[in-house]
């Protein structure tokens, strides 16, 4: 997978405390997530992706995860913004409802 900033993107892997960090050489790179799951869908290769993306192709039968005891734990999503005393009514709402769905999920 090929980043904005022309690097590609490189796999990280972690399990009980260690690290491994693959820079993944093939015959085929793409910049597009979505190209990249159709290339693996059609049995091109593997491929690293946000288990959202292809929770339906997994659940289907179409893709099968491997080394799933190596897939590192994602952080929590974090909201940042300023902490302006005028805030918009749209934004004050979406703060308001990102802190009730964080609060629901504890």
């Amino acid at each position: 997978m090929r980043l904005p900033n022309g690097s590609l993107f490189r796999w990280e892997f972690r399990k009980r405390g260690q690290t491994a960090l693959i820079d993944v050489t093939g015959p085929l790179t793409l910049d597009e997530a979505s190209l990249s799951r159709i290339a693996v869908l059609e049995g091109v290769g593997l491929g690293f992706f946000m288990e959202p993306d292809v929770r339906g192709d997994f659940e289907a039968g179409r893709l099968v995860r491997v080394l799933e005891d190596w897939t590192p734990e994602l952080a929590r999503l974090c909201l940042y913004y300023p902490g302006r005393r005028n805030s918009s009514a749209a934004h004050t709402a979406f703060v308001a409802l990102a802190h009730e769905v964080a609060a629901a999920r504890k």
